[in-house]
């Protein structure tokens, strides 16, 4: 089965929704979470989670238009999408090592992408 493109752009969407999951899990993170009234109330929690289920909820689609084995390796990018965002709205600093990772991501999934055709 050849991997169709709509497919792999179906997971890249998913791993650019589903990377708001952590964000807000961070923020989520820093309220009282002491019961379970205060994890219901916790509108960041909640909305992580639903950037986390919408993000797989996008995936499964995906799955019937490739392989597992060509899709599955550009789920890495969440990593790169969440690096960017925790710059942006966390105010998390960059250092040449986290770029250098992010640059092997991109690659790795490159390569995988070029090998899929």
């Amino acid at each position: 089965m050849a991997t169709e493109l709509w497919a792999i752009a179906l997971v890249v969407l998913g791993t650019i929704v589903g990377s708001g999951g952590p964000i807000l899990l961070k923020r989520a993170s820093e309220k009282k979470l002491s019961s379970i009234a205060s994890l219901i109330k916790n509108y960041y929690l909640m909305g992580g989670l639903a950037l986390y289920a919408a993000g797989t909820i996008l995936f499964i689609p995906a799955l019937k238009g490739g392989e597992l084995s060509i899709l599955y390796p550009f789920v890495s990018l969440v990593y790169v999408w969440v690096a960017l965002l925790s710059v942006k709205f966390l105010g998390e600093k960059m250092n040449l090592y986290k770029w250098l990772g992010i640059a092997a991501i991109i690659v790795g999934v490159t390569l995988i992408g070029i090998g899929s055709g």
